[in-house]
C-alpha cells in the first residue's frame, strides 16, 4: 500500500496548480488472490468494497495479469527480468474503477525493476501503453522520454513528449512526468505531475483505515480530474 500525494502543475500558457492526498495498491500479479484475501473488503474479480478486477486493465481477457504484460513484452521484443512483475495502480472501489495511470514494475530477483510499462486512460475511454526502460545505473531513477499517443487532457496538444522519472519502489517512490513539445530548446516544461508515496504493511489494519480516509478513491479521482478542468477553462486555457 502506497499513501500520499497527487501534485499536479500547469507553467504555460495558462498556470494553474493543485495537489491531493491518495492512496495505491501495488500487487505482486502472481499473488493476486493471496492479497484480496488480506481482508474481507477486498475481492479479486468480484464484488467488494476494494476489489482488482482482470478487465480493467488491457490485454488479452482470457490471461492473468502477469501473463499478459509478459506476451505483450514478447509481441514489442521487450526482454523482461525473470522476476516479479508489481503493478502501482487504483482499485475499483465501490463498483467504480478510473486509473490515469498504472505502472507495471518489471523486477529481477532482488525486485529490482529493470523495465517499466506505464497504462495510460483518458477519460474519453482510450488507453494508451508505454514501455520505459530501466535506468543505466542500479537505483538510480529510471528516465525516459516517449512520444504522446493519445489526447489525456484536452487542454493540451498532441505534439508532445512526456519526460519519466520513477524511483525504484521502496520505503518512498515518486514517479514523476512532464510534457515537453517536441521541439522546444529551452526544455520548459507545459505541465508536470507527480506522485510522492510512502510505502505501507499490506495488511487488514492499513488498508482498512485507508478505506475510511477514502472511501470511494476512484469516484474522487474523477471528480477532481473534471472540477481542475472547469476551473482551468473558468481561467480561459485553450480547449483543443
Amino acid at each position: 500500500l502506497y499513501t500520499g500525494t497527487l501534485r499536479h502543475r500547469r507553467f504555460r500558457p495558462t498556470p494553474h496548480a493543485f495537489s491531493y492526498r491518495v492512496f495505491l495498491a501495488y500487487l505482486n500479479l502472481d499473488r493476486l488472490d493471496d492479497a484480496m484475501r488480506v481482508s474481507p473488503l477486498l475481492g479479486h474479480n468480484r464484488r467488494a468494497w476494494a476489489s482488482f478486477r482482470d478487465d480493467d486493465h488491457f490485454g488479452d481477457s482470457g490471461l492473468p495479469m502477469a501473463a499478459r504484460v509478459r506476451a505483450y513484452a514478447k509481441a514489442r521484443g521487450v526482454t523482461l527480468p525473470d522476476g516479479p512483475i508489481y503493478l502501482l495502480t487504483h482499485l475499483r472501489y465501490l463498483g467504480y474503477c478510473f486509473n490515469p495511470i498504472s505502472l507495471y514494475y518489471c523486477c529481477n530477483h532482488n525486485d529490482e525493476p529493470e523495465a517499466v510499462l506505464a497504462e495510460v486512460n483518458s477519460t474519453f475511454g482510450e488507453r494508451a501503453l508505454y514501455w520505459l526502460p530501466a535506468g543505466a545505473r542500479p537505483g538510480a531513477p529510471l528516465q525516459h522520454r516517449v512520444a504522446k499517443q493519445m489526447h489525456v487532457s484536452p487542454f493540451n496538444g498532441m505534439q508532445m513528449d512526456y519526460a519519466f522519472s520513477l524511483t525504484a519502489p521502496g520505503a518512498s517512490l515518486v514517479a514523476h512526468m512532464e510534457t515537453l513539445a517536441h521541439e522546444d530548446a529551452d526544455e520548459t516544461p507545459f505541465f508536470d505531475a507527480t506522485l510522492t508515496l510512502t510505502r505501507e504493511p499490506w495488511t487488514a489494519r492499513h488498508i482498512h483505515r485507508a478505506l475510511l480516509r477514502h472511501p470511494w478513491m476512484t469516484a474522487s479521482v474523477i471528480t477532481a480530474i473534471h472540477w481542475q478542468a472547469f476551473r482551468l477553462w473558468w481561467k480561459g486555457q485553450p480547449y483543443i
